[in-house]
């Protein structure tokens, strides 16, 4: 399902360049810029403090925005760049593209593992085993999915979860053309220990 469309809201920028980049920075704004949609990249400012809320809540650079600047008509932006100061790690700049509902992007959806309790595997000493925490997929910008979720109810020891074995919003597709692994239920480390054990003196034999 995909997940409703949170605001972001911004202000217009007056002048663009270095100069007016670190008046914003000055006045206790982060600066940026929307681009794309086929109409002239728009200058804007955040307020500091509401931009890193924004930041910290998670999943900013995967999140389908509705920009809402005063004067202007909202508009569908989801992030291209987040720039940072390199000593403390900061926003300095932020990069917006515009986006049609019909526009086609690659993001990184997050990974839900549901079930651990139940998981027959894990009952029996296994490890879960995330290769990937998150999976790039290519998604209509009106149908981002919130997450993609794994029931690891059935699971045993040794199985590997790949990605057919998640069920994707219809017009959502991986990036990657085969079937690649998500996570696995590794054996215990006991039951590992004594197969590798099994293996050598098989071997000296």
């Amino acid at each position: 399902m995909a997940k409703e469309i949170p605001d972001l809201s911004a202000q217009v920028r007056a002048g663009t360049g270095k100069g007016a980049a670190r008046q914003a920075r000055r006045e206790h704004f982060v600066p940026g810029i929307v681009y794309g949609g086929g109409v002239d990249p728009q200058p804007i400012n955040f307020n500091y403090h509401y931009l890193i809320a924004k930041l910290k809540a998670g999943r900013f650079m995967s999140t389908l925005f509705n920009l809402k600047v005063e004067g202007q008509d909202d508009v569908r932006v989801i992030c291209r760049a987040v720039q940072r100061d390199v000593v403390n790690g900061l926003p300095t700049h932020v990069d917006l593209m515009r986006l049609r509902r019909t526009s086609r992007i690659n993001l990184f959806i997050h990974v839900d593992f549901l079930n651990a309790d139940k998981c027959v595997g894990l009952k029996r000493g296994g490890t879960l085993t995330i290769v990937r925490p998150e999976v790039e997929l290519n998604v209509l910008a009106g149908e981002i999915p919130d997450k993609l979720e794994i029931d690891l109810s059935d699971y045993k020891v040794g199985d590997t979860i790949t990605i057919s074995a998640i069920n994707l919003p219809q017009g959502t597709k991986p990036t990657i053309d085969r079937d690649f692994v998500i996570a696995n239920i590794a054996a215990p480390r006991a039951l590992a220990a004594a197969d590798d054990e099994e293996e050598a003196e098989a071997a000296e034999e």
